[in-house]
């Protein structure tokens, strides 16, 4: 099959409308949701190292959803929610792997406090912002369990998480006269860490989201292993 014929741009939706999901356009992080769908094919054997190629020509020139699609619509990993990884995170951490004391403790009162850069992240965090700011960035820590659990209070305060993108993000909590909001992620990988934002918000905000452009670098690594392994096969 010549994927590159199958690909052509889409026309686009008339003025007024809202556009079908494959023919919306595609950002950087579709484009590497893809390629790494096909590293893994690539891995699993799947595909040859001339056809890997040739896709991933094909989806750094792609402009829509639909286009990007093509490429993987004959790969498992494109049929399942979470990819090669397997079922989705459970939305509780799992029963005896979280301390029921918080192993760092970040407080905030009538001040800011920012934990980000290069951290080893605990399985336990607290987060207090009472007329205050909490920052909690995740985006370039380094994750010794796959677990981790974010506990956030914020009393006319905020708290801010950010997790990089190929994590999974669970969220549980409320707030009363303020914002509670987790923006549920799910990784590909099965051995991706899983973090959970729990609390409350009183005429404040807890928010956590991804960090766009920001991955666990040793994820990455585990499938560039399993790329190069594939690639000696073939040779």
């Amino acid at each position: 099959m010549d994927l590159h014929k199958h690909a052509q741009p889409q026309a686009a939706a008339p003025h007024g409308t809202a556009a079908p999901v494959s023919e919306m356009r595609a950002s950087d992080a579709d484009r590497d949701r893809v390629t790494d769908m096909l590293r893994e094919a690539l891995a699993e054997g799947r595909l040859t190292a001339e056809e890997h190629a040739e896709r991933v020509e094909g989806v750094l020139a792609a402009r829509t959803v639909g286009e990007l699609d093509v490429f993987v619509q004959d790969l498992p990993a494109a049929h399942t929610g979470r990819g090669p990884g397997g079922a989705p995170a459970p939305n509780r951490p799992t029963a005896g792997a979280i301390p029921a004391e918080a192993d760092e403790n970040l407080v905030a009162v009538f001040s800011s406090a920012v934990r980000k850069g290069r951290w080893r992240a605990s399985r336990r965090i607290h987060a207090y912002a009472v007329f205050g700011s909490v920052e909690i960035d995740l985006s370039e820590a380094v994750f010794e369990h796959q677990q981790v659990v974010i506990k956030a209070f914020s009393v006319f305060g905020s708290v801010e998480v950010r997790v990089p993108e190929n994590v999974s993000l669970r969220g549980a909590g409320g707030g009363v006269l303020g914002n509670f909001e987790v923006h549920t992620l799910d990784s590909a990988e099965a051995e991706a860490p899983v973090i959970y934002v729990d609390g409350w918000a009183v005429l404040g905000s807890v928010e956590a989201r991804p960090k766009r452009g920001r991955v666990v670098a040793d994820i990455l690594d585990r499938v560039h292993r399993r790329v190069d392994e594939g690639l000696r096969k073939h040779l």
